[in-house]
């Protein structure tokens, strides 16, 4: 899990631990966290009348994890995330609705849900959680090369948000009939998609931002 001198990470900078055992203990902790984090936003969720994939804000969580953490630990949270949802209520849905709001008879519904635990290939959105580790590496990967510094940003995002769909679509074919599956789950997310994608690809040369004041910050002060 050490880093390689060129490949490192926002947070190697915003929490740098020397040594190996404390950078074992940060990197299991930001990958616990992050996992949490993607828990979380899948409880916020906006239930469509017409597919059994929901809107949720798990993409930012894992676009932001792939950005912040780097290729490897970024996937590393999303397969903890998968692992724990097999036995823990950390997917989207629930049996139980911490709050709801229901646009019309059949219409949109909004709502924070108690969570879910399922196997991945049980659902018809499993496809897209399993997409969330190769989208959380190709982010990292890019963004490790100095991609999250620079414009070049919303394409790293861009190409973790395409990766994602791909085996999200797959999986989605055996649930709806074949001239559904880009109706049922592409078309509807779109503009969602966009406007995730485009927070987090603000949000991360935004904290190098900050950073790179506070060191100014900090260099002037020992002048």
């Amino acid at each position: 899990m050490a880093t390689q001198a060129g490949t490192r990470s926002l947070i190697d900078f915003v929490i740098p631990v020397n040594g190996y055992y404390p950078r074992i203990a940060r990197n299991i902790a930001l990958i616990v966290l992050f996992s949490l984090i993607t828990a979380g936003a899948a409880r916020i969720s906006v239930h469509l009348p017409f597919t059994p994939v929901p809107i949720t804000g798990q993409t930012l969580a894992v676009l932001l994890a792939g950005a912040t953490l780097g290729s490897r630990r970024g996937a590393a949270a999303m397969v903890l995330y998968i692992v724990g949802g097999s036995q823990l209520n950390m997917f989207s849905g629930g049996s139980d609705s911490i709050f709801h709001w229901q646009a019309g008879s059949g219409g949109y519904i909004f709502g924070i849900t108690s969570g879910s635990s399922a196997l991945v290939w049980d659902l018809a959105s499993g496809g897209y959680i399993i997409g969330f580790i190769p989208a959380a590496f190709v982010v990292g990967y890019l963004c490790e090369r100095g991609w999250d510094t620079k414009s070049w940003i919303i394409v790293a995002m861009l190409a973790g948000n395409v990766v994602l769909y791909i085996p999200g679509l797959i999986q989605l074919s055996f649930f709806v009939p074949d001239a559904k599956v880009m109706e049922y789950g592409l078309y509807p997310f779109i503009v969602g998609d966009l406007i995730k994608l485009y927070i987090a690809a603000i949000s991360v040369p935004v904290g190098w931002g900050l950073l790179n004041l506070r060191r100014n910050r900090d260099e002037e002060t020992w002048i």
